[in-house]
């Protein structure tokens, strides 16, 4: 069970955050949300999270310059990321991978697989 696991989701879009915050807190996932890098990054200056699920195209940082700032972190280093966005440019999911994004998911997403690789990536 997810019990006590932290998913921090990071969208500019309201609408996207309150999906993927319905999909996981139903799967017993506590959630933090945040609507760009920026914000993200202060998040993680005072909560933990196990995951974050991303998006890629955000105002005042981006997602890949977002996980970048991420891996310098001590406390970043290994956080498992989802990437969630409309993008399906193989230039970028190559720059992700190399960030250690672990998925790669187009919106829309399907809640269900969603959930499955979250439970596959931290329980």
């Amino acid at each position: 069970m997810a019990e006590g696991k932290t998913v921090l989701v990071l969208d500019d879009s309201p609408s996207i955050r309150q999906v993927v915050r319905l999909t996981l807190s139903r799967a017993g996932y506590l959630i933090v949300e945040a609507a760009d890098g920026v914000q993200a990054l202060e998040k993680l200056g005072t909560e933990h999270v196990d995951l974050i699920v991303s998006d890629l195209n955000m105002p005042k940082m981006d997602g890949l310059t977002f996980i970048a700032r991420l891996r310098e972190l001590p406390e970043g280093k290994f956080v498992p990321v989802i990437m969630l966005t409309t993008e399906s440019d193989d230039d970028k999911k190559l720059v992700a991978k190399n960030l250690g994004v672990q998925a790669w998911f187009v919106k829309p997403f399907e809640p269900e697989k969603l959930v499955s690789i979250v439970k596959r990536l931290i329980g």
